[in-house]
């Protein structure tokens, strides 16, 4: 695989993961785009995310202790704030993984992936992300929310399955809608994203091992490092960013995405 398709690849997966412009969306139409460019396989998709996945922890480090914490007080079934949060988290990712079992179940994946689907998703989910921006923040910190609105930015989560929508960008919306402050809503988002793609990492290393790396593993390992590096800078960024302006640069990018990915769709699908 060229280096330079590990170094853009790993660029895409660490900005997009937590930017609400799904980052699905993204990895899956770089190899559309660039005809000389093959799919990445399974260990390059599992460098990418585990990249991330240290970024958000290590940005989160306060947060991760506590989740970490909270783990071992519901072992132990000891009552404390560590263990609500750690629950909280848990209960909001069992609809996103009964989706995914769902689609992969019924084999629905190929089907979702289209220019087509990935444009309308990309739109819809946009104009959504804009309507419930617009509420008014009356809730800030993540001690004061309940079961019902962490179960409901959960259930949202589960449309991230379709590529466009945007793992962070709905869950980011559902809680934009329940009153959430921007910094609240993306905080919860990033942290919701540490099990999610803990179970993505779990699942594409069983396919992997099944299958066959397809990479080396200094190509494996540039991608994971690259990914940490744009990760972790675009969390900094984008945290700063929801205390300072609205979603709606975002929102305009995924509208221009998903239009020019409609007028497009028939020579991306034959390319």
């Amino acid at each position: 695989m060229p280096i330079v398709q590990l170094i853009v690849l790993a660029i895409i997966q660490g900005i997009t993961e937590f930017l609400p412009i799904s980052s699905s969306a993204h990895l899956i139409l770089a190899p559309l785009v660039v005809e000389s460019w093959e799919d990445q396989g399974a260990l390059i998709d599992v460098a990418a995310h585990v990249g991330s996945l240290g970024a958000v922890l290590l940005y989160f480090k306060q947060e991760t202790a506590i989740l970490f914490r909270g783990s071992l007080d519901a072992v132990r079934f000891r009552a404390s704030d560590d263990r609500k949060l750690f629950l909280y988290i848990a209960i909001a990712t069992i609809p996103i993984t009964l989706a995914a079992t769902f689609v992969v179940t019924f084999d629905l994946i190929e089907r979702l992936r289209s220019p087509t689907v990935i444009g309308l998703a990309s739109i819809f989910f946009g104009v959504l992300l804009w309507h419930g921006d617009r509420r008014p923040a009356v809730k800030e910190g993540l001690r004061r929310i309940g079961w019902r609105e962490v179960l409901t930015i959960g259930m949202a989560q589960m449309f991230s399955i379709i590529p466009g929508a945007s793992r962070s960008g709905v869950t980011m919306t559902a809680a934009r809608y329940l009153g959430w402050t921007r910094s609240e809503a993306a905080r919860f988002s990033m942290l919701l994203a540490i099990p999610t793609i803990l179970a993505f990492g779990l699942f594409a290393g069983i396919k992997l091992a099944s299958a066959g790396a397809g990479a080396s593993i200094t190509g494996a390992a540039i991608v994971a490092m690259l990914s940490f590096v744009s990760a972790y800078l675009a969390i900094l960024g984008f945290m700063r960013l929801t205390q300072r302006m609205s979603f709606t640069p975002f929102v305009i990018y995924r509208i221009l995405l998903g239009v020019a990915l409609l007028i497009f769709a028939g020579s991306l699908a034959s390319g």
